[in-house]
């Protein structure tokens, strides 16, 4: 049998041909070759004329059939960009079905040269593309689709759920409130699927204001939900940069115009889509010509095809449906012709399971794509539990997020709480009779010395900001807040009215007496989808979720002990005394285990970042001071420079180096007024710098950290303000300027103090027996000895060992299955 030569087909990056770097048309076809016998062009979709391949119109030719938007394996909504690519480009005779219906049609060569087109109307499950030409074998791609409403990696979704309302409604016994949904009509299923709706805006010729009662406006949010249970809709507010805009009736020389990254100066237009996707409320915000088509494959020429995502902060487990806390109206991107996203289900005061965050942000950019066309690059933003998501999404996704831009950076949330857990105990200690006995005599001063060192923290006060903050997001059922009334005792108080993480009516949530198979509201209950459930021994006729908090063997204050901040004693009876937590988030004198199955899940899907998945991103963190609680000046405490030095340690250890982030240090006069924007900008040409030179396969294809490393710009260098530049007259370049100002340096955690790593990321330590050379040159007497043999009787934390269940990541991963989870592996291919 002879072979038939072929022509390999073109290969021109997704990438470059968006950012407008392709060849011109008469290249790309020159880049084809010349037609067969017909005579004409190979790109000829009829019936007639042929060639090319031979000539002989035998289908021999290989044909692929890909998706663009997403994975043929996650696809939400019904629709799905296509690209078909047939060997030698010939595209005559093309045939394309979708479960045996023809829809050809939707599909034509591109002004880049490519075959796209929107196969729309597939059923829920799985679906067959199949396309073929007259020389090209026909192709198969089996795609599966999931529901807008999701899940598409989730194999459930938490019940009860709430849905939002025009208006919000108030609570009333055992019927919980509901929210303002920014949207007109109500839910049409148990989803809470609301119709979509879109809206214009445009930007005013009136200056932004610059001092107050100038006159100027502001880039506030333009489209306020009610606020009571009942009131109307707000108008835009008056000051509002943007206002609405009615076509045919705002005149043309009331409208703003704006210069957009590809040099379009255009009206500044404004339309925001908003409505539901994966149970969250989103928002889709871009310029637009209210006079001309938008379709994935002809987007309107104002979009930059850039996309920002912006990420709520916080963290919470309420069981409603919010509208996002976001402003889409961000002047320095809608501007320049960015599109800003958002939804509710990525803000983490709104969702804190960190998968459904990933799993939502994946749909929405599958959205994007879909309705609007292809994305050069997708950007982050967000604070705190913003830049949480953000990174979740890098560690779980790779490859769907771009770069980030993280606000006081967290690593993940997983290790976060173990902080949170640590200064609940430490806190509630310092309050014990067994501490405040040994402090008989010793100063005030003295006393939080003692505190600060084992704490770790800049001073004592760091650990009364998680208490108070978030030490109830443990609490599995109804609880009353607790915090900190006096920083210089550390006395704490009830702080508000009984409440849940739900935000249900306190009779529907779990109570191991009164309710013990209702939903339990806690932070390891978040997640349980992708952890699983096992029977709760705290109210055995129910279930609890799968827990990862752990502090068995944790030696409190060891370096303390040793640097001689604390005496043996007081180190023997803080780790006799500090206890853990039970599974319901009550405190415990005995210390927290976490359930053996929950740690190994945690590593392999991702939830605890892995330094290799946060080297592929491209990364500004942003680390404002916040290392004190002290609530007078704003600050919570809880957001340590040593944070960003973790996340940094963890991208060495994984792969030798950390050129793929820039950190940014601002002392406590606060973060200078520009930086937000500046940092935008060096993202911005990162990220386009890096779409040149290391162009993606497709859009949720990783990259290597060498790659965003080269593409790395000057302006995303690692700087400084000094702590005594009030002004912020002098940005810092040099990091050893940086470094010698104390105040801009890290410090450390309770788990640091305990002899932990840096990258703390050990959910659950392995253990050694006690020795007493550990702890030379201190000493302890027999009956000390003694104790704290009782306090560890299964020994204490081996740090130079990997922790229990910390195996290497295998994410990307599904859950469809159910919980544990398994590798997605390839992305499909046709056949």
């Amino acid at each position: 049998m002879t072979t038939r030569p072929t022509r390999a087909p073109m290969r021109i990056s997704r990438q470059m041909r968006l950012a407008g770097s392709t060849a011109s048309l008469s290249l790309l076809l020159a880049a084809c070759g010349g037609g067969g016998g017909g005579g004409g062009f190979p790109w000829n979709f009829g019936n007639g004329g042929g060639g090319g391949n031979g000539g002989d119109g035998s289908a021999t030719g290989h044909m692929e059939v890909r998706t663009l938007s997403t994975r043929a394996d996650l696809v939400s909504d019904g629709d799905v960009l296509v690209e078909l690519v047939p060997e030698g480009g010939n595209a005559g005779g093309l045939k394309v079905t979708l479960n045996g219906k023809d829809i050809t049609d939707a599909f034509a060569r591109r002004a880049d040269g490519r075959i796209t087109g929107l196969a729309t109307g597939l059923a829920v499950g799985p679906n067959t593309i199949k396309a073929s030409t007259k020389l090209n074998r026909e192709a198969t791609l089996t795609v599966v689709n999931a529901p807008r409403s999701g899940p598409v990696l989730s194999s459930t979704q938490f019940t009860p759920y709430v849905c939002a309302t025009p208006a919000p409604t108030a609570g009333a016994g055992a019927t919980p409130a509901s929210n303002a949904s920014g949207l007109s009509t109500s839910a049409t299923d148990a989803q809470c699927s609301i119709a979509t709706e879109f809206k214009l805006f445009y930007r005013t010729l009136t200056p932004v204001t610059a001092a107050p009662g100038d006159g100027g406006c502001a880039f506030v949010l333009p489209d306020p939900s009610p606020a009571t249970a009942g009131g109307p809709v707000p108008p835009t507010p008056a000051n509002s940069c943007l206002q609405p805009y009615v076509a045919g009736t705002t005149s043309a020389s009331a409208v703003a115009s704006t210069t957009t990254t590809t040099g379009a100066k255009v009206p500044y237009i404004v339309r925001v889509e908003r409505g539901t996707i994966n149970r969250g409320i989103y928002d889709i915000a871009v310029l637009f010509d209210p006079a001309a088509p938008w379709t994935a494959t002809a987007p309107q020429p104002q979009w930059n095809r850039k996309l920002l995502y912006s990420f709520g902060a916080g963290t919470g487990f309420p069981r409603l449906q919010f509208r996002s806390s976001q402003n889409w109206a961000d002047d320095a991107a809608l501007s320049r012709g960015f599109m800003v996203v958002d939804n509710s289900m990525t803000d983490s005061q709104l969702n804190g399971n960190r998968y459904l965050v990933a799993e939502t942000t994946l749909m929405m950019k599958e959205h994007v794509i879909d309705s609007y066309g292809e994305v050069l690059y997708m950007m982050g933003n967000g604070g705190s539990g913003g830049a949480i998501n953000q990174n979740s999404v890098a560690s779980l996704l790779p490859g769907v997020i771009d770069g980030t831009q993280l606000g006081v950076d967290f690593a993940d949330s997983e290790t976060t709480a173990m902080e949170v857990m640590d200064c609940v105990q430490l806190v509630n200690f310092y309050q014990s009779p067994a501490w405040t006995a040994l402090q008989a005599g010793a100063t005030p001063v003295q006393v939080n010395a003692k505190k600060k060192a084992i704490n770790g923290h800049l001073d004592h006060t760091a650990c009364h900001g998680w208490l108070t903050f978030f030490g109830g997001l443990l609490k599995a059922g109804n609880y009353t807040p607790l915090a900190v009334a006096d920083n210089a005792t550390g006395a704490i108080v009830p702080s508000g009215a009984p409440t849940n993480n739900c935000q249900l009516p306190a009779s529907l949530v779990y109570d191991p007496a009164g309710n013990p198979t209702g939903p339990r509201c806690g932070i390891t209950d978040g997640a349980s989808s992708v952890y699983g459930t096992t029977a709760n021994a705290l109210a055995p006729s129910g279930v609890r979720g799968l827990s990862n908090l752990d502090n068995v063997g944790i030696q409190y204050g060891l370096k303390a002990l040793k640097s001689g901040a604390i005496s043996a004693e007081e180190f023997v009876t803080l780790n006799e005394k500090v206890g853990g937590q039970d599974t319901d988030g009550n405190l415990s004198t005995a210390r927290a285990v976490a359930d053996a199955d929950s740690l190994s899940i945690a590593y392999r899907a991702g939830l605890v970042s892995p330094g290799g998945n946060l080297a592929k991103v491209a990364t500004i963190d942003l680390r404002a001071y916040d290392e004190t609680y002290n609530l007078p000046i704003g600050q919570a405490g809880i957001h340590q420079y040593w944070r960003s030095y973790a996340h940094r340690a963890r991208i060495d250890a994984a792969a030798g180096g950390h050129a793929n982030h820039a950190l940014w240090r601002f002392g406590p006069a606060g973060t200078p007024p520009s930086i937000p924007v500046e940092a935008f900008l060096a993202m911005d040409a990162w990220l386009t710098g890096l779409v040149t030179a290391s162009p993606k396969e497709w859009t949720n294809a990783e990259r290597t950290q060498q790659q965003v490393a080269a593409a790395k710009p000057a302006a995303a260098s690692d700087l400084c303000y000094l702590s005594a530049d009030t002004t912020f007259s002098t940005k810092v370049l040099n990091t050893a300027t940086c470094d010698a100002d104390p105040v801009l340096l890290p410090q450390g955690s309770p788990r640091q103090i305990a002899g932990g790593p840096l990258t703390e990321d050990i959910l659950k330590c392995q253990l050694k027996p006690l020795a007493a050379a550990d702890y030379a040159p201190v000493t302890f007497s027999p009956l000390q000895w003694s104790r704290l043999q009782a306090a560890f009787a299964q020994g204490v934390c081996d740090w130079s060992k990997p922790g229990v269940g910390q195996v290497q990541t295998a994410a990307p991963m599904t859950f469809r299955g159910g919980a544990g989870g398994k590798p997605l592996g390839p992305r499909p291919a046709s056949s």
